[in-house]
């Protein structure tokens, strides 16, 4: 074993020694492989930036929370379809609060974008205001860092209070409480009674996700936006592994709640947060399959560019070959040496690759989310590693099968 460790250490020597006598060949031999790795990390950055920052703008979502909806979340192609359906109405919700058993939390939900939010002077744009009751606390899985969240009697009597995120608190209240303070949304004053904690915004920036206002739905209605809006229904189910029961019994009891025909197909939709991840996953798959594309050309490029100087490289150097046949070097041992000057080769490109990529990604974060896991770096390493292992395999044999006689008479 150490006699093997002493050959192995040599060959990894020589093979160093002979990339350093050629730096501009070696590096300019790497292009191809360094333009490859660039494009592979640069993509799986890029990826798996955007879906850490997707699965993060969806999380509120809840993956234990069901939405029964009048339009499916993924609703191409059908839109005149579900336009003509029937609004999910408070009445049904209350039927299905009713009905339904197994359940945690159950929420009314009205949505409308863009509200101006007033006080002392100081204006802002709220991003979305939500209408609800007591429980969205729970569906939404908010928390409060100051206050207290909307109560069932302010629900039912419509009062006019609302709890704000914090890019309303920052820049309505920035240096004072605004527990119990007042705001003007929309010219319809509000008492804040809490403040949301920090969320960022949503996926790719689109939104503040800390610009929010969430008040009582029959508040909402009155003041902001119609009582004619779309209505959906939030129910927490407590448990992942119950989704697909809870689905079912959701599904069942709506039916019976719209008058839907047993002949007829549903005409609401129940949505869950998997259903946008599974969305994402398939429309990302195509861009990760055109990036692979794109790199594979770029590797092979580089492959048939290391090759082709392993070829040269062993025609220069067959009387060196022949010298170490004649002194005792084993067929494999040659074959081993060429192998490794072209995965050190390879390996070197990468190295530059990442190095390359790496501020390249900071660049692009400044338009687009990105991430780069140690996990990529070592793929990066190891793809480069393997390419020069392949193109070097028939240099490399080439070289091993050289006859020793005929190799030291070689000028």
């Amino acid at each position: 074993m150490k006699l093997y460790f002493i050959e192995f250490r040599e060959i990894f020597s020589i093979a160093v020694r002979s990339i350093r006598a050629n730096k501009l060949r070696s590096v300019l031999t790497t292009l191809g492989i360094i333009i490859g790795i660039v494009a592979v990390t640069t993509m799986s950055t890029a990826i798996v930036g955007l879906r850490d920052a997707f699965i993060s703008s969806i999380s509120s979502f809840g993956s234990d929370v069901l939405y029964v909806d009048k339009f499916p979340w993924m609703s191409m192609g059908n839109w005149a379809l579900y336009r003509n359906r029937k609004d999910i109405t408070i009445e049904q919700y209350e039927k299905l609060r009713v009905v339904l058993k197994n359940y945690e939390a159950m929420a009314p939900t009205k949505t409308t974008f863009g509200a101006t939010c007033i006080r002392e002077g100081r204006s802002i744009n709220a991003s979305m205001i939500y209408g609800s009751t007591e429980e969205y606390q729970r569906t939404a899985q908010l928390v409060l860092v100051e206050g207290r969240f909307i109560t069932d009697v302010e629900v039912k009597a419509a009062r006019r209070v609302c709890v704000i995120g914090q890019d309303i608190r920052k820049e309505l209240f920035p240096f004072e409480n605004p527990i119990n303070q007042d705001i003007k949304i929309n010219g319809t004053p509000f008492k804040v009674v809490g403040v949301l904690e920090k969320q960022g915004s949503g996926f790719l920036g689109g939104f503040s996700m800390d610009g929010q206002i969430i008040m009582p739905l029959r508040t909402l209605e009155s003041t902001i936006s119609n009582r004619h809006g779309r209505l959906r229904i939030d129910v927490k189910v407590g448990d992942v592994t119950r989704l697909d029961d809870a689905r079912e019994e959701i599904r069942a009891a709506m039916r019976v709640i719209r008058k839907v025909p047993p002949d007829k197909p549903d005409d609401f939709a129940i949505n869950q947060q998997e259903a946008l991840k599974e969305m994402y996953d398939k429309t990302i798959g195509v861009v990760a399959i055109a990036g692979i594309v794109i790199t594979a050309l770029s590797l092979f490029v580089g492959a048939i560019g290391i090759m082709n100087i392993m070829f040269v490289s062993v025609t220069e150097r067959t009387k060196e070959i022949g010298i170490r046949k004649a002194i005792g070097a084993k067929t494999w041992s040659i074959l081993l040496q060429f192998l490794t000057e072209a995965a050190l080769l390879c390996v070197l490109g990468g190295i530059i690759g990442l190095a390359i990529s790496f501020p390249l990604s900071l660049v692009i974060n400044q338009f687009l989310p990105t991430a780069m896991p140690l996990n990529v770096v070592v793929l990066a390493l190891v793809i480069s590693a393997v390419v020069g292992v392949i193109s070097g395999i028939l240099p490399a044999m080439r070289a091993s099968k050289l006859d020793p006689v005929d190799a030291l008479r070689y000028e």
